[in-house]
């Protein structure tokens, strides 16, 4: 029997400042630390930098490529399904983990919070949105603390 693999959405702008590439890195790294992977956009910035920490710490990383081109996806997504759906693949982002955590982000990052809240996800917050119902997190390792409890119940 295969076990489902144990994700967490990670999502954010692919224009991202440092600061939310450097907190991405570390919150892809603490995930992969406590046993979970990241599923992403698979695209640069937040998505990629989470991948990069992810994966340098040995964790599964899934990039959910919104064109149909596989060489679009960061170099640190393991697993790379180009979907060709636009920006309709935010839905898939957030319902292929069992959890979400926001670092920074636009539009496409409140699609995904919407998308998340909308189908039970539960989402953390570290510098994004304010939206009621998402708690707000200080810092990665916050952050992950939160969202983990969260979605082990």
């Amino acid at each position: 029997m295969v076990e489902a693999a144990r994700l967490i959405s990670v999502i954010g702008a692919g224009a991202a400042s440092e600061r939310q590439k450097q907190d991405a890195r570390r919150v892809g790294e603490l995930l992969a630390r406590a046993g979970w992977g990241v599923v992403c956009g698979g695209l640069a910035g937040v998505m990629s930098a989470a991948c990069e920490g992810c994966a340098r710490a040995g964790g599964l990383t899934v990039g959910l490529l919104p064109g149909a081109e596989p060489g679009a996806a960061s170099p640190w997504c393991r697993v790379v399904l180009p979907t060709g759906l636009g920006q309709a693949r935010n839905a898939l982002v957030v319902l292929a983990g069992r959890g979400a955590i926001a670092v920074g982000g636009g539009g496409g990052t409140l699609s995904e919070i919407g998308h998340a809240l909308k189908a039970g996800r539960p989402v953390v917050s570290l510098g994004s949105w304010l939206v009621e119902g998402v708690p707000q997190a200080d810092s990665p390792e916050q952050t992950v603390e939160m969202v983990l409890r969260l979605v082990q119940g």
